[in-house]
């Protein structure tokens, strides 16, 4: 979205295998220590303001700038059903069908069994959704913007996009677009060496409570 709107950003990696998320300092911003999470410094009223949640992120900026996320309700209305839809279903359920498949300490069959099915479900409904349409809400939009991530790591997430034509379709129309590919590009994970069977960084990642 950055990327698509030609603002300028500075990245600054947040190194979650760490804890560095539990920092004061971060959950000053983010206080769900979830990822992603900006500061704008140029917010309302020309004063700084901090937004977390990435469907949030997305409105904010779309209505700083007024593009891909439209002012006409009824419009809008289209676009945040999807993009709801991705922050409710393909993100968190792409997700845990990626975890159970591919991080969890033991294989369990079942949680494996239902989590890929689901995903096989929302894509069927992504579908479904695009076969009569260029884009999510019909014109490209946050929306888009919301779903690219995941779908473009679908097969190496495990999941079978080969029955989608439309959502592959799509998919490739978005990864055309210059901006999506730079925003692609950006990576973080270099800047931080992380042993997923270290279980010191297990517990940072996947079994914290509320203490």
């Amino acid at each position: 979205m950055l990327e698509e709107c030609a603002l300028p950003y500075n990245l600054i990696p947040v190194n979650i295998s760490a804890g560095d998320q539990f920092r004061p300092e971060f959950l000053a911003i983010s206080p769900n220590n979830r990822i992603p999470a900006i500061v704008d410094h140029d917010g309302p009223g020309r004063r700084p303001i901090s937004v977390f949640e990435s469907g949030a992120i997305l409105q904010y900026l779309g209505r700083k700038t007024g593009k891909f996320y439209p002012r006409n309700e009824r419009d809008r209305v289209e676009v945040e059903q999807w993009l709801f839809w991705q922050m409710a279903n393909l993100g968190p359920k792409a997700g845990e069908a990626s975890h159970f498949r591919n991080y969890a300490s033991e294989r369990l069959p079942y949680a494996v069994d239902r989590f890929m099915k689901e995903i096989n479900r929302i894509y069927g409904v992504m579908n479904r959704r695009l076969a009569d349409r260029e884009f999510l809400a019909g014109r490209y939009s946050i929306a888009d913007i919301s779903c690219i991530g995941w779908a473009s790591r679908a097969e190496r997430l495990g999941h079978d996009l080969s029955q989608f034509e439309n959502v592959r379709r799509w998919r490739d129309a978005v990864l055309a677009r210059p901006a999506v590919g730079r925003g692609l590009k950006v990576r973080v994970e270099e800047a931080f060496h992380v042993n997923m069977k270290d279980p010191r960084v297990r517990d940072v990642l996947f079994n914290q409570r509320a203490r």
